[in-house]
């Protein structure tokens, strides 16, 4: 799943020198620990209280990041806010525990199994005999098959952005009673738990202009603890106020206001008391810590109650002793999202189509070092990811990275090699205007949004310089955009005016690590990530470039081996671009020279990563409960369409097996839990081993709360309990509400 971040549900390799032996030996110590898949790194963070300390009645001002465009979730432009409304009004069958398994909601479930397999799968829904929809009537199997048709794929005129899972299904009938639904299906399909969740009425669901436009603006029908009220989009808030045909335990607030704020004005929004809860950035969280003496360490939270890293209390500034009383009455509760962030190896073209490189890039990587750089100073768990289908806790999580094997500069110079690639070898000189990388995928492609000369580059790049410059208006600033920056101006501003420097070239890269905090505020590529969140670390203050010994470029057939690393330019990306510097700092010791080259943030996933116009990146991908469902579209080997062009799904490393593939196919279509979980860990050990992404680090989550919230802010892998959500009474120790104000 920052420039980070694949929607969970709508997504979400041969290798010719890792012997079937030591393959072997991975997945089967994989496979051989009682519960590889262990504990989440961090628990949630939510301050929970029983619903008897929790005052009746409030309202509880929430930040989102847009009013989202549509209310159906299983629409393509759906977002992270479309999914908390969903979570607040809409059923769903199954929700998500804090290891990120799904567990049976019994507000809507009596029970959930599947009662035959012979000679079809047949799952048999109980529902719970007061579930109703807004307007009375019983939840029941008119919906069920409703939704069924409408996500099935065979009607066109529905304009789903998936229909996985759905697809399988042969029919749905009502069961013995009106409370049971007989859904049977024509494929096997293990992740049935997947479906139904959320579920919309049939009013929304029946008919394709229903489907289509009637609920992108509101939801006549729903049937939540809480009900859409109004969407204000001039004003950008949306209003849920309590649902009074709610069955289940009554909503302890009266209202949730979600209100867009961006990112980088949440803090301010905070301090003015417009706001109760807000996923902030790293900076917005050192500063609001400030306020707030770091809480026990409760025993849910595994390691995300260990304090923010930051200055010394007793020893503040005067614009430290300002933000401590600004932010009063808040705190930060921080968790690790169900997300981690991946270096992607576009393996379409270039060098890096070469198998041995891939995995020599792989080799020089410190993977443990890169997470300490981002996790450490937020004192969330700093280990390193060993999946790239599963996180620490979920279900089908086993670390499989020896199956490519760790930090190794020998190994890695070795695979290079092989791949022809030698230290000190010839290098023609380069024509004037010739690319400096030796990735054919440097090279600009009409209508890939990366046509412009490097010439035109460097002009429109000191535009935006002296754009940026001229808002904030001092000297500083100024001396960072012009031309005759000098060394510490070029380091400030990374790299110089068109926004492109060699890694290792006049030192500009060193140090920039700790002089920036670190932050990566959007999610690149992004519909929806269930649990929202936001990402992002800072660097610790001062922190020097790592040391090595300098190693002759690698070079063959006359060009040097140069690959372009893009990065996000904006404000909320300073961590990707923190990460991208360390990392060329590790390849360089291998003797690999990169290019950075920074890009806007709207281009940078449509123009670069998803067209393919990178040799390195870095971006996240959401993980799931069902990853043979969810994973598949992103590891499935590209095939020609019938245009010719190659369709790629959602690989964007362009780097796939038949194996991979089969593997994912055999996954889904089993009903023993337990083998689909060994046939998962054996697709995730030969995706290691093609060495097209290389997993990194688990995305911390950060949110500034109120410290009289209760059941509410780092939800982690959970789903969030919408009635439970509130103030705590007076007399707890806690300030008032806001909503009492």
């Amino acid at each position: 799943m920052s420039h980070e971040g694949i929607a969970t549900r709508s997504v979400m390799r041969s290798v010719a020198f890792l012997g079937a032996s030591a393959l072997a030996v991975s997945v089967l110590a994989g496979c051989s620990d009682p519960d590889p898949a262990g504990k989440p790194l961090a628990g949630q963070d939510i301050a929970p209280a029983a619903r008897a300390e929790i005052a009746d009645g409030g309202t509880l001002h929430w930040a989102v990041d847009a009013v989202p465009e549509t209310l159906n979730t299983f629409q393509s432009d759906a977002d992270a806010a479309t999914t908390r409304i969903a979570q607040a009004a809409l059923p769903s069958m199954f929700r998500f525990d804090a290891a990120g398994r799904p567990e049976r909601n019994p507000a809507y479930l009596e029970s959930a199994k599947v009662v035959e397999t012979e000679p079809k799968q047949v799952v048999l829904y109980k529902l719970n005999q007061q579930a109703v929809w807004s307007d009375g009537r019983e939840i029941g199997a008119a919906d069920f098959a409703a939704q069924w048709r409408a996500l099935s794929g065979k009607d066109s005129a529905y304009w789903t952005a998936r229909n996985a899972g759905y697809d399988r299904i042969e029919k749905i009938q009502r069961g013995d009673n009106d409370l049971e639904v007989r859904v049977t299906f024509g494929q096997p399909y293990a992740d049935w738990r997947s479906l139904f969740s959320p579920l919309y009425p049939k009013e929304v669901m029946g008919t394709p202009d229903a489907f289509n436009d009637g609920a992108r603006r509101k939801l006549k029908v729903s049937a939540g603890p809480f009900v859409v009220k109004q969407i204000d989009r001039k004003s950008g808030e949306v209003l849920l106020t309590r649902n009074p045909r709610w069955w289940g335990e009554r909503a302890k607030l009266k209202e949730i206001v979600l209100r867009a704020v961006p990112r980088d004005e949440r803090a301010a929004a905070l301090a003015a008391g417009d706001l109760d809860l807000a996923e902030v950035d790293p900076a917005a969280a050192k500063r609001i810590a400030l306020a707030a003496p770091p809480r026990p360490q409760s025993p849910s939270a595994g390691g995300s109650a260990t304090p923010l890293m930051g200055p010394e209390r007793r020893s503040l500034t005067p614009a430290q002793k300002r933000d401590k009383a600004r932010f009063r009455g808040f705190e930060v509760r921080k968790s690790l999202e169900p997300a981690y962030t991946q270096l992607a190896l576009n393996g379409g073209e270039g060098p890096l189509a070469d198998e041995r490189v891939r995995r020599g890039v792989a080799r020089a990587l410190d993977r443990e070092e890169l997470a300490k750089l981002v996790l450490s100073p937020l004192g969330l768990p700093a280990e390193p990811v060993g999946s790239h289908l599963a996180l620490s806790g979920q279900a089908a999580y086993a670390d499989n990275s020896g199956a490519i094997g760790g930090q190794d500069t020998a190994e890695a110079q070795a695979l290079l090699a092989d791949a022809g690639w030698v230290p000190g070898g010839p290098v023609e000189e380069r024509k004037k205007g010739e690319k400096a990388a030796g990735s054919e995928a440097d090279k600009p492609k009409k209508g890939s949004g990366s046509e412009k000369s490097e010439k035109d580059s460097k002009k429109d790049s000191k535009k935006d310089s002296e754009k940026e410059s001229g808002k904030k208006g001092d000297k500083d600033s100024e001396k960072e955009s012009g031309k005759k920056a000098d060394k510490d101006s070029a380091k400030d501003s990374e790299g110089g005016d068109d926004g492109t420097y060699i890694v290792g070239e006049d030192n500009k890269a060193d140090g920039d690590e700790g002089e920036h905090l670190a932050q990566d505020g959007k999610q690149y590529g992004s519909k929806q990530l269930p649990q929202g969140g936001v990402p992002g670390a800072y660097a610790p203050q001062g922190t020097a470039a790592p040391a090595g010994a300098a190693v002759r470029p690698l070079a063959k057939d006359g060009k040097a081996l140069t690959l372009r690393f893009v990065v996000p330019q904006g404000e909320g990306s300073q961590s990707l671009r923190t990460v991208a510097d360390r990392i060329g700092i590790m390849l360089e010791r291998v003797g690999i020279r990169t290019v950075i080259s920074k890009v806007s943030d709207e281009s940078y996933f449509k123009d670069h990563i998803a067209s393919g116009q990178y040799d390195l990146a870095l971006y996240s991908w959401p993980t799931s409960a069902y990853p043979a469902t969810d994973a598949r579209p992103i590891y499935a080997k590209p095939v020609p369409a019938a245009d010719g062009s190659l369709n790629v799904e959602q690989n964007y490393t362009r780097v796939g097996t038949d194996q991979v593939d089969q593997l994912f196919d055999q996954a889904v279509a089993t009903l023993d839990e337990s083998e689909s979980r060994s046939l998962i860990r054996k697709a995730d050990s030969r995706i290691w081993a093609a060495a097209g992404s290389i997993p990194l680090y688990q995305r911390p989550q950060l949110t500034a709360a109120r410290t009289n919230i209760a059941n509410a802010g780092a939800f982690g892998f959970g789903t969030p309990l919408y009635e439970d959500m509130g103030f705590l009474k007076k007399g707890s120790g806690a300030p008032a509400p806001s909503s009492q104000r």
